[in-house]
């Protein structure tokens, strides 16, 4: 069963990715912010991550910098799902390491394509 860590610091958002990927035959895991997810992510091992962009403690941008830097996340999956749209965004996230970019509110069943996408 593939693992997805769920960083958002929103508790409804974090409820319903998981609602929707648990429903699709996903195990997941929750983190508050940056900081909980780079030590879940350190702590375990995932095969896809979704974060914010806009959180306490830690962005998402840095999350996705600092996952990139440790071997074991070089290449799995980062989907950033955000409220920001601008292309600026886009582009720092993909400078960043992001593999993907999703706009909130999200559609559950384009979310699941996109999993499914990006998972091997």
């Amino acid at each position: 069963m593939k693992h997805i860590l769920i960083v958002d610091d929103s508790t409804s958002i974090r409820q319903m990715v998981s609602f929707t990927l648990k429903s699709a035959g996903y195990q997941t895991t929750d983190a508050v912010d940056g900081v909980d997810g780079l030590s879940k992510a350190k702590s375990g091992k995932f095969d896809c991550i979704f974060t914010d962009q806009n959180m306490p403690n830690m962005d998402g941008l840095t999350l996705i910098k600092s996952l990139r830097a440790l071997p074991s996340y070089g290449k799995t999956p980062i989907l950033v799902l955000t409220t920001e749209a601008s292309d600026a965004m886009k582009v720092a996230g993909r400078a960043a390491g992001a593999t993907g970019w999703l706009v909130k509110p999200f559609d559950p069943q384009k979310l699941l394509e996109i999993v499914k996408k990006v998972l091997p």
